[in-house]
């Protein structure tokens, strides 16, 4: 199903005349932070998300700059060097994609000089740089320096105000990419378009990291399905009993106001009625569904009542917004509610978009993510623009910025 968004109040890549790219060097902040297994890719779909930006620029003659992170390095790692990813977009693109050694320096700056209009150069992990993370300025203009523009299309790191994802628009003018634009016409058009009737199912661990989120859907969507572990935070809010369940105590006042802040809006609110519970965390646990949790016992994930009373929502809705499990659904005696859910709305004629993260696994591991309308790249970063969160990676696009 195609959406369409009004003015998302960007700059874009297509606002640079096409005739401007030939020759130009196009400074692209992508997000190649994908999964290695001994050295070797297992889900490209973060890689395959950017290549609508790069083929654009690369049919426009652009010399084609990618810069990315990869995993979480403490100074130059050798295990998380592009090189996997050089080889996999090289396959994407049936053409060579040079990997340099370097993201910054006189080298970097020579080869980057040597480059062909319509040819592509992967700079090595930025992250092995901790000036990267720390938003230096000074390795921000270093950055700069190998560009004529900057393309901003990591939407998995827009949240973060780092140097290449948003202290290098002090020194170029930045556009946003084709993957930037998707992601906030999806996102933007469901909080604030959406197909009624608007159910958003929120899930996860902690209450601390979904509060905002929750509040800020409170009053915009019509149901409010609240799963995975921070429900029984809210269970316990309602006097329910919920054995040893993860409970954050220090948010139970932020609970009992949710509550309070939710029968005074339009927004109806679907907690757990039956849980599936076991004594212990592990592949091999015995577990039973009851309403009332044991004493000796913690809920792991949502019973089959609580994912009929899903499923009869997902299938009368008109947008169906999903960020977070519903259970530990890593493991196979809890997954079954998580995994009911992405096959609801892979069923589902509604619009479908899920918040990446968790929730875009599932979907994978599930075999249905053909079937939904749109997965975003970024857990985090779809978590904070849905709180209305402004990010720092989107701001700097600003068409007064």
């Amino acid at each position: 199903m195609r959406v369409t968004s009004p003015d998302l109040g960007v700059r874009s890549i297509t606002d640079i005349p096409t005739a401007e790219l030939s020759g130009r060097r196009v400074l692209v902040r992508v997000d190649f932070n994908v999964p290695l297994q001994e050295g070797k890719i297992t889900d490209d779909a973060r890689i395959v998300a950017a290549l609508p930006t790069i083929q654009y620029l690369i049919k426009y003659k652009a010399r084609v700059i990618l810069m990315s992170h990869l995993g979480q390095p403490k100074g130059v790692t050798p295990d998380l060097s592009l090189a996997p990813v050089a080889e996999c977009l090289a396959d994407l693109l049936h053409k060579p994609v040079t990997l340099v050694s370097d993201c910054v320096g006189p080298d970097v700056a020579d080869q980057v000089a040597s480059m062909e209009p319509g040819s592509v150069l992967l700079l090595e992990n930025i992250r092995f740089y901790p000036e990267e993370t720390k938003n230096d300025p000074v390795f921000a203009e270093k950055l700069a320096k190998l560009g004529d523009v900057f393309i901003q299309d990591a939407f998995g790191t827009a949240h973060r105000e780092h140097a290449s994802t948003a202290g290098i628009a002090a020194y170029l003018p930045a556009y946003a990419g084709f993957l930037i634009q998707k992601e906030l016409t999806f996102l933007d058009h469901a909080i604030k378009h959406p197909k009624p009737p608007f159910v958003a199912i929120i899930g996860g661990s902690k209450v601390s990291s979904k509060m905002g989120v929750l509040t800020h859907l409170l009053g915009k969507v019509d149901v409010l399905v609240i799963g995975g572990a921070m429900a029984y935070t809210f269970l316990k809010a309602q006097g329910k009993p919920v054995g040893k369940s993860m409970v954050e105590s220090d948010r139970m006042a932020d609970a009992r106001a949710f509550l309070q802040q939710e029968a005074a809006s339009k927004t109806r609110v679907i907690l757990p009625v039956d849980h599936v519970v076991s004594d212990e965390v592990s592949e091999s646990a015995s577990t039973t569904v009851c309403k009332d949790i044991p004493a000796d016992r913690m809920g792991l994930d949502v019973g089959p009542e609580t994912v009929a009373l899903i499923r009869k929502e997902v299938a009368a809705a008109g947008t169906v917004l999903w960020n977070g499990p519903l259970g530990v659904f890593e493991l196979t005696p809890f997954s079954e509610g998580t995994f009911a859910v992405a096959n609801a709305l892979a069923e589902s004629p509604a619009i479908t978009i899920v918040g990446g993260g968790d929730s875009g696994a599932a979907i994978a591991k599930a075999g249905l993510t053909a079937h939904m309308t749109h997965i975003s790249t970024g857990g985090g970063a779809s978590l904070e623009f849905l709180e209305g969160i402004p990010l720092p990676g989107i701001t700097i696009l600003g068409k007064d910025a």
